[in-house]
């Protein structure tokens, strides 16, 4: 299933929020990013930008919610709720829409070194938007999204020039709970100190939004568990008739046992009896062996 979708408008709306090509000519700072942006986005129409931006966010929160399929271990929980919580998402009560801004201004990186920006994603539906520049020559960057069901490549590790091209870009997070990595990578410089700035924004998806993304991933989840309710079922009937078959092979074993225990019970009666009888005939044996060689008692007294 697809966690992260990237939003994907026409050529030129795509070049504007989902490139790594625009020009900078201010100074590599948060506000030489945030300016140049409003510069580039006054080269088309503001309206129809937005428009198209929304329909680009609807589209991919859809897709998003369409493919969504629950978790393993929400699956193979015994809780019939537990699976809800993924489903519902964060509660309308008290919820906000309120966009979360991260900002690291001219952090510097040592020679060798790295900086990760972990950042959590929790409501389903989010737009994350990042921009990252550095003052002086080249740096690493790539994102990845780690979820339960593993890690997702956003962006392959690669080093960028981004002082004088700023690194920019726009996903959609699909599935939560999502820990972002955001990485800058200056393992491979071992003299060069650089520093970078950058600004990742999260964007929660309106209630409206939200509410309608909840009957999508219900639907979709509710077609996952009917495909494991028919699978669990065929394998049901499989395994009672395994268990028939088995209980009949054991029933026929108890009554071979029966028997067989019915026979030992002769055996070891025949068994004692021949003991017995073998000690008589050999007590027998014995005294007539003994008269033979020493005579009769009787045969002696009158012999006298």
């Amino acid at each position: 299933m697809q966690a992260l979708i990237p939003i994907l408008l026409n050529a030129e709306e795509h070049n504007i929020l989902n490139s790594n090509t625009l020009p900078v000519s201010e100074k590599n700072t948060t506000n030489s990013i945030m300016a140049e942006n409003e510069k580039v986005a006054k080269a088309v129409d503001p309206e129809s930008m937005s428009a198209q931006e929304a329909r680009a966010v609807a589209e991919a929160t859809a897709s998003a919610d369409r493919s969504f399929t629950p978790s393993p271990t929400l699956l193979n929980s015994n809780s019939p709720t537990a699976l809800l919580e993924q489903v519902d998402g964060p509660s309308l009560v008290n919820y906000s829409e309120t966009e979360s801004v991260y900002v690291g201004s001219s952090v510097p990186i040592s020679a060798g070194g790295s900086l990760t920006v972990p950042i959590q994603v929790n409501t389903p539906g989010s737009i994350v938007e990042y921009a990252a520049e550095n003052k002086m020559h080249d740096i690493g960057f790539g994102i990845t999204a780690e979820r339960e069901e593993g890690i997702t490549v956003v962006q392959e590790m690669s080093r960028c020039d981004a002082s004088e091209v700023p690194m920019l870009g726009k996903f959609l997070v699909g599935t939560v709970p999502c820990l972002l990595q955001f990485k800058f990578d200056n393992e491979y410089s071992w003299m060069r100190e650089k520093v970078v700035t950058y600004k990742v924004t999260i964007t929660p998806p309106s209630k409206e939004t939200l509410i309608a993304g909840r009957r999508r991933r219900a639907e979709a989840c509710k077609r996952a568990v009917e495909e494991d309710l028919k699978s669990a079922d065929g394998r049901l009937d499989k395994a009672q008739d395994q268990k028939a078959s088995l209980q009949q092979e054991l029933d026929e074993l108890k009554r071979q046992l029966e028997q067989k225990q019915k026979s030992l019970k002769v055996i070891e009666t025949e068994e004692k009896w021949l003991q017995e009888r073998v000690t008589l005939r050999k007590d027998q044996h014995k005294l007539l062996q003994q008269r033979l060689d020493e005579g009769w008692e009787d045969e002696a007294a009158v012999k006298k």
